[in-house]
């Protein structure tokens, strides 16, 4: 072995099998080594010791309080006289009215009295003292706050029960229609203010809707702890936003195998066709676009419910000269128009294992668009109905008594695979 690999070992062997030793505390004999003073009459040096010394204590099986249970016949003879343990209550001593208080139950407020004032229980005034609703030290903080706050709400409970309230048609749809008009009609842009940063103003606003056009699609969100491909941030990569993330699975582990087309010029032509046609249209003639495996990822962490990210689509609404004269779709209204992400994944390279057995690993995968079938249509109508459908709540055959949904069944994800 030559000098300059054993020496590489050498640091090895020191950086992962370092063992630092404190000074010692005393010098060694015949060896003088310079020691504070001060560190002979500390304490510390004898705590070992004293963790080590087991305690001197011998505790009997009563712990100190024997107990001679010979002194009562009542509890080995079977008809023993029991009047020694349990003496008839006729002839205990009487309570002094002055202790009668400390036998009242604390939870309640029932016999707690002032005690300023010199009103006590035993005096002449005992009997016309009201007892004290609120005994702090006598009862726990969520008993007083919550009956506080039943006692505050009992005259507005009070007034609410003798007002009538308008339950009619006509009255929600006049309580429906006044709130599009405090959202619409006083509206001001200049009254808006960011929470976090005033200089941010307002310019423009948009009525928020959902989008008819994807909303039945299911859109999940994966973050990569690097940028895929194996390219450098600076250098664009086309073919990162038409990858294929394929679900995989072994004996012990799940995770996702990403795939990728070999050039530039196969993304661009790919993605050229998906944008040339019309939503679920297949293209004729249509070449096969090959992808190759890159690497396998696995998922750190899966959120499944995502309320603060979605996708947002300002649209200025179609013109006259964008609109088809023999569609049949409604015209598109100015808007942003959102569609929620259902889960979120934070994925990391996985370790290439060679005693992984793979089910079944794909090195090509060779993609044309197909045609969806009658069960593929029916869901996407479905899922559809959720937000063009009016009646969709009364109309849904699966709803029960109570108004809850049973979903059961899910949405199959279509890829466009």
């Amino acid at each position: 072995m030559s000098s300059k690999k054993s020496s590489k070992l050498d640091l090895l062997v020191r950086v992962r099998y370092s063992n630092p030793l404190p000074p010692p505390p005393c010098p060694p004999k015949l060896l003088n080594v310079s020691t504070n003073p001060m560190r002979y009459a500390r304490s510390e040096f004898l705590n070992v010791l004293a963790n080590e010394t087991p305690l001197p204590m011998i505790v009997d099986a009563e712990c100190g309080m024997p107990l001679d249970l010979g002194k009562w016949e009542c509890l080995w003879e079977e008809k023993g006289d029991d009047s020694s343990l349990n003496p008839d209550p006729k002839i205990l001593p009487k309570v002094d009215p002055r202790d009668a208080f400390l036998l009242t139950d604390p939870s309640s407020s029932a016999g707690a009295y002032p005690v300023n004032g010199g009103n006590h229980p035993n005096s002449s005034t005992a009997a016309h003292q009201t007892p004290i609703a609120n005994v702090t030290w006598l009862r726990k903080t969520e008993y007083i706050s919550r009956e506080g706050v039943q006692r505050a709400a009992a005259p507005e409970q009070k007034q609410s029960a003798s007002s009538t309230i308008d339950v009619s048609r006509n009255a929600q749809l006049r309580d429906i229609e006044a709130s599009f008009a405090a959202c619409n009609e006083t509206f001001s842009l200049e009254e808006l203010r960011h929470p976090n940063k005033p200089d941010v103003v307002a310019v423009e606003s948009y009525p928020l809707l959902p989008d008819e056009d994807i909303w039945a699609n299911q859109y999940d969100l994966f973050r990569f702890s690097e940028r895929p491909g194996d390219r450098p941030l600076d250098v664009e990569d086309p073919r990162l936003d038409c990858a294929i993330l394929r679900p995989m699975k072994t004996e012990h582990d799940s995770f996702l195998a990403f795939y990728l087309t070999q050039t530039d010029e196969a993304a661009v032509a790919f993605k050229e066709t998906r944008f040339g046609l019309a939503p679920y249209e297949v293209p004729e003639n249509e070449e096969e676009t090959t992808f190759h495996f890159v690497r396998d990822y696995e998922t750190v962490k899966v959120e499944q419910e995502v309320p603060n990210e979605f996708l947002l689509v300002l649209y200025e609404g179609d013109s006259e000269d964008q609109r088809d004269p023999d569609s049949k779709k409604p015209r598109k209204e100015r808007g942003a128009y959102y569609k929620n992400i259902e889960r979120k994944m934070h994925l990391k390279k996985k370790r290439v294992n060679a005693y992984d057995e793979y089910e079944d690993k794909w090195e090509i995968i060779r993609v044309l668009h197909a045609p969806m079938s009658k069960e593929e249509e029916d869901e996407r109508e479905e899922a559809l109905a959720e937000v063009i459908d009016p009646m969709f709540l009364l109309n849904r055959a699966d709803v029960d008594a109570d108004g809850e949904v049973d979903d059961t069944g899910g949405i199959d994800i279509v890829t466009e695979s």
